[in-house]
């Protein structure tokens, strides 16, 4: 059996050799996040003036005539109207996740 002090020996390089290897896969997830960055900021940058379009479109359409507007709608007394206006702006909102796509 090893001396209390081989084990603690043992204890020490072996959380160094752990530790180490940590750092050694965090630095390498930091490198493939820094390859990656320019890439993924330009999608979310896009993605934001595309949104940034469409929501100008939005509020065109909804000066030009705002009955056109589904957030002014009034919410019907109607549960059959408001399940099918929901379900129409679920699938606008679909319709636009899929241009986007």
């Amino acid at each position: 059996m090893s001396t209390p002090q081989t084990l603690v020996q043992a204890a020490l390089n072996r959380l160094s050799a752990r530790l180490g290897s940590g750092l050694a896969d965090v630095a390498a997830g930091l490198a493939v996040l820094a390859q990656d960055a320019p890439e993924r900021f330009r999608q979310e940058w896009d993605l934001f003036r595309e949104e940034v379009e469409l929501e100008a479109q939005r509020l065109e359409r909804s000066e030009a005539d705002p009955a056109e507007d589904p957030e002014v709608h009034p919410v019907p007394a109607d549960p059959q109207q408001q399940i099918d206006q929901l379900r129409a702006q679920v699938a606008r909102v679909a319709r636009c996740l899929e241009e986007q796509a």
